[in-house]
């Protein structure tokens, strides 16, 4: 059977999505910083207040358990700090700590110098294509 335009389309969105975060993770190494600890900083970072573990979880995609360890290095390493919930003793919300802060600008200011080298010459008319096709292979899986 022929690979189809969907077919390629697949492949290279997989391929681009493997080799951008290959990429990052390659530049932010010197940050002594796993992929996976390195992704959960930046969420972090992305809330107004902070969440709980569990919607920590859900935003970075990423089952609890797999979290905990990761909450459990970052916390070591005193970038985070767990505290209780007043309303629900089970629950915990995952706070920055001071040292997180100056790390997550780097691993900003790398992530973004990275994504302009790749949208290097993407024209932008293109992009909103691109995008509203993203969009709507997106709803699609969440109707599945």
């Amino acid at each position: 059977m022929p690979l189809t335009d969907q077919h390629r389309f697949g492949m290279q969105l997989a391929q681009v999505s493997r080799g951008w975060r290959a990429e990052l993770d390659r530049r932010l190494a010197g940050l002594g910083l796993s992929q996976a600890r390195w992704l959960v900083l930046l969420h972090l970072a992305r809330f107004g207040e902070p969440p709980t573990q569990r919607e920590l979880a859900q935003s970075v995609a990423v089952e609890g358990p797999t979290l905990a360890r990761l909450l459990d290095s970052l916390e070591s390493q005193g970038l985070v700090q767990r505290q209780a919930v007043v309303e629900d003793r089970r629950a915990k919300k995952i706070v920055l700590c001071a040292p997180a802060r100056p790390l997550i600008e780097q691993i900003e200011t790398i992530a973004n110098q990275l994504r302009q080298e790749l949208f290097e010459g993407v024209d932008e008319a293109e992009l909103k294509i691109c995008m509203r096709v993203h969009g709507h292979i997106l709803a699609n899986l969440e109707k599945s």
